[in-house]
C-alpha cells in the first residue's frame, strides 16, 4: 500500500528472524501482525498478536522463514523500520529501529512519530 516497489516495508535482523519463526511454530500462527495504537506517555505504542490468516490489505513480509502482516494502517509509520531480537541479562524483546520515530519515552514503551506534512 505505502511500500516502495521492490523493497521491504520492513527488514528483520537474522535474531529477529529466527525468534519470529519460534514463535509461529510454537503457537500455530501464521505470522505475526505489527502494528500501532494510541498511547503511552510519547503518544503511540506497537503491537505484536499472532494472527491465524493474512488481512487482504496487510503488507506481508517474509525472511528466512518468519513471516510479518504489517496492519494496514501502520504502513506509513513502519517504512524503513529494522526489527531486531534482543537479549541481555534483566529482558528480552524485539526492538524497533525506526527512522520515522522523533521522540521516545524514557521507558522505551511509546513513540511519537514525524508529523505528516501539511497539504
Amino acid at each position: 500500500m505505502f511500500g516502495i516497489p521492490g523493497k521491504a516495508a520492513v527488514t528483520l535482523t537474522p535474531a529477529a528472524s529466527r525468534q519470529i519463526a519460534r514463535l509461529m511454530a510454537k503457537q500455530g500462527s501464521a505470522g505475526l501482525r505489527i502494528g500501532v495504537k494510541k498511547g503511552g506517555c510519547a503518544g503511540m505504542e506497537y503491537t505484536m498478536d499472532y494472527v491465524a490468516e493474512q488481512n487482504p490489505l496487510d503488507e506481508v513480509v517474509e525472511q528466512d522463514g518468519a513471516r510479518v502482516f504489517i496492519a494496514p494502517m501502520a504502513q506509513m509509520f513502519l517504512i524503513g523500520t529494522e526489527i531486531d531480537y534482543e537479549m541481555d541479562l534483566l529482558q528480552a524483546g524485539f526492538k524497533f529501529r525506526n527512522p520515522n520515530v522523533v521522540e521516545a519515552c524514557g521507558c522505551g514503551e511509546s513513540i511519537k512519530f514525524k508529523d505528516a506534512p501539511a497539504a
